[in-house]
């Protein structure tokens, strides 16, 4: 798929978005989290990474909240072309892109990682994900040390049909929609 092709997809993948209520996002992003939290169960993490929710994500805060008391919640910020992942501790502050991104602490190995949670702008069934264009995902997961279960959400309108797998593009082991 061209650029032009996967911008315009994201344009109307965003469009279908933008339709849902505040009361469908808000009922939708509880069901997401209350499947992520059946996988962390089954899968027994200890280190889960999470995501600073856009507007036009699911919205996953309450559940990083109730995590943070029970595992360790670690949250991406953007650092030049690389993300690493930090603890969460409840202080934040705006960083790349307008993403809030934790201030304090050390970042944590990608081999700690036992679970990420991964956003995207589009999903298939089988795993494929695109995301905003930047790449930080892939460029993180595609790290020699990462070997954590990777878990994409999204709404089910971000739901394809296929998605064009690039070589440096990693898929997802599962992806939970609503």
């Amino acid at each position: 798929m061209a650029v032009n092709e996967k911008s315009l997809l994201r344009k109307e993948v965003r469009v279908c978005i933008s339709s849902l209520t505040p009361a469908e996002i808000q009922e939708r992003s509880s069901a997401i989290c209350h499947d992520i939290k059946a996988h962390l169960a089954v899968c027994g993490a200890k280190t889960v990474a999470m995501f600073s929710p856009l507007h036009d994500e699911p919205q996953i805060w309450p559940l990083i909240e109730e995590l943070a008391k029970v595992m360790l919640v670690v949250l991406p910020r953007v650092e030049g072309d690389n993300m690493q992942f930090y603890p969460y501790s409840g202080e934040l502050s705006s960083g790349a892109y307008g993403i809030m991104e934790p201030v304090h602490g050390n970042p944590v190995m990608p081999g700690e990682i036992d679970v990420m949670i991964v956003p995207g702008v589009a999903f298939t069934n089988k795993g494929a994900r695109m995301g905003r264009g930047k790449g930080f995902y892939d460029r993180y997961l595609s790290q020699s040390d990462f070997c954590g279960l990777k878990l994409g959400v999204c709404f089910k309108e971000q739901l394809v049909g296929e998605l064009p797998l690039e070589e440096h593009d990693v898929k997802m082991d599962a992806v939970l929609y609503r």
